[in-house]
């Protein structure tokens, strides 16, 4: 079972959020949902059926360039999801918590839950120092428009999912340390059987294949295994450029220090936005950061509160993505 770190504030020398909410409040606002949580996982792949659906019956360049957005948003959810699950807050239920998430939302990903869960901590525990193991994912900026574009480029052209895939792979039967950033570790295998190195790979790597392998089985049965390249399209294309948008909002041109309300952003985007870059109110990064324990469906109204109390003057707070990414492009940020 995956392990939650404790409740309560990240960082308290700065900042108590029990100054603004009483303890019934965070009790409400920690309050888990097997209801609620297998709703918001029923959601996503609800629109998933659909938008397949939808290009199954209907295939053109008219459903399938809307398919391939609407896809790489809701592999965002599922990485979304895979988050909340790995904070054991998905559900109420530990059991539930951690198949759905696991099997629902994590390996559909292509991504081991737990393995996610032991980097993750580390970039709770170290946010805003130099330790903290996501800062390769928002290094570089503020950058230039230019350089910016190259990046959602190389996103689109498959350039970065090519590289995410084979990482997972090296990470996967053991030759490259584990990490959800960027960063490379290569580890000296040296001396290792192949016996060893099989084993790794198929304890590591065989759940998502077996994820894998159960997808195409399901589009190949309802006539249509194509959509199974579909789905790979969105997660080598789209899925990579919105997965950029959430980690630059989230900490890209933050303030360094122990500060919660500078060292993270909250993004409170409008109806298209929030379906697209910010579902299950991932855009609360800053109140999650505050109280790792209140689940994705709670995050709306503790953000509320917090901002009718006064609680994030002085916070970054940005309105939508779009105000993010004019904050962290400069035209003479790498002059």
């Amino acid at each position: 079972m995956i392990t939650p770190m404790p409740s309560g504030p990240t960082h308290a020398r700065r900042f108590n959020v029990r100054d603004y909410l009483s303890r019934d409040e965070l009790r409400e606002l920690t309050t888990r949902s097997d209801a609620r949580g297998l709703l918001e996982v029923a959601f996503t792949w609800g629109v998933i059926a659909a938008t397949l659906a939808i290009v199954a019956r209907y295939p053109s360049v008219w459903t399938v360039g809307p398919a391939l957005v609407i896809l790489g948003g809701r592999q965002l959810a599922l990485a979304v999801l895979t988050h909340d699950a790995a904070h054991g807050i998905l559900t109420r239920s530990r059991r539930l918590n951690d198949a759905v998430g696991r099997w629902l939302c994590g390996l559909p990903n292509n991504v081991s839950m737990r393995r996610y869960w032991q980097h993750h901590r580390r970039h709770h525990l170290l946010t805003g120092t130099d330790d903290d193991p996501d800062l390769a994912l928002v290094a570089g900026y503020p950058t230039t428009p230019a350089r910016l574009a190259r990046r959602f480029a190389r996103d689109l052209l498959g350039v970065s999912s090519a590289k995410r895939v084979f990482a997972v792979v090296m990470m996967g039967i053991g030759r490259m340390r584990y990490s959800a950033s960027t960063d490379v570790e290569w580890i000296d295998t040296s001396g290792r059987s192949w016996g060893t190195a099989i084993g790794t790979g198929l304890r590591h790597l065989g759940p998502i294949a077996l994820v894998n392998l159960v997808g195409f089985s399901i589009t190949w049965l309802a006539g249509a295994p194509w959509l199974f390249a579909l789905w790979w399209a969105a997660y080598m294309t789209t899925y990579s450029a919105l997965l950029r948008v959430r980690s630059i909002a989230e900490h890209g041109c933050t303030e360094p220090g122990p500060d919660p309300l500078r060292n993270t952003r909250t993004t409170t985007p409008g109806p298209l936005a929030r379906f697209l870059l910010a579902p299950h109110g991932v855009g609360y990064h800053l109140e999650h950061h505050m109280v790792m324990t209140v689940p994705c469906y709670n995050l709306p109204r503790m953000h509320r509160l917090l901002r009718e109390r006064g609680a994030l003057r002085g916070a970054l707070v940005s309105p939508g993505y779009a105000a993010v990414l004019r904050d962290v492009t400069r035209p003479a940020a790498a002059a």
